[in-house]
């Protein structure tokens, strides 16, 4: 009786020690991968929608392997990611760091539209994201003088001329407002910037706001 009771303690003691064992292993922190290591462990967190193990992964390989030409095609192939999640913050983290240290790139062109992308994605209040609106209109424009035969010029038209519809809307609201309080000098001034914003202003279609967040625009 003893002995079957000892034996089976020895036995669970023996599972546990397996189990922590298994635990601890898997848990256990990698380090010194080489670069292609990271990079398909990466692309494999990014195909299972892990992108928070997905960015730690990242941090390895930029930690261990700086100067690898993985970095940089992981960075862009994140803010896809990122941009795909709507998570246009964490794009635009990656982005800036693109920009900033791959400027002489020949993918710099496509960085830039990225960045205008996320940008034009990321704009959700029409009334309270107007500073936004006016920095991607200035990077549009600065992507036209440096980029003129990019390929991506065609997507950063059409992202212009919507904003600059979205800019022309919001004047127009502005206008409205001003005549309804009887300021007719403000009226003026924000219908003639509906005018040099869009050539028609009739053509411009309002916003749809719901109304929960109408009362806060």
């Amino acid at each position: 009786m003893n002995k079957s009771f000892n034996f089976k303690n020895l036995l669970l003691i023996a599972c546990a020690a397996f189990v922590l064992t298994a635990c601890s292993s898997k848990n256990e922190e990698e380090y010194n991968k080489p670069a292609i290591y990271w990079y398909n462990k990466m692309l494999k967190q990014i195909a299972s929608s892990d992108l928070d193990a997905a960015d730690d992964t990242y941090t390895s390989l930029e930690s261990e392997h700086r100067n690898t030409p993985y970095v940089p095609t992981a960075m862009l192939i994140l803010v896809n990611a990122h941009i795909d999640e709507e998570e246009y913050a964490l794009a635009n983290f990656y982005l800036d760091e693109y920009i900033k240290r791959f400027g002489l790139s020949k993918d710099i062109d496509y960085a830039r539209y990225l960045k205008i992308k996320a940008n034009f994605l990321g704009f959700k209040y029409q009334f309270r994201d107007q500073q936004l609106i006016e920095e991607t209109l200035t990077q549009i424009n600065e992507f036209k003088v440096k980029y003129k035969n990019s390929p991506y010029m065609p997507l950063v038209d059409t992202i212009n001329s919507r904003l600059f519809m979205a800019k022309a809307s919001m004047d127009k609201e502005i206008a409205e407002l001003y005549i309804r309080r009887d300021k007719d000098l403000g009226s003026a001034f924000y219908d003639q910037k509906v005018k040099n914003s869009w050539v028609e202003p009739t053509e411009i279609v309002p916003v749809k706001v719901p109304w929960y967040r109408a009362i806060f625009e």
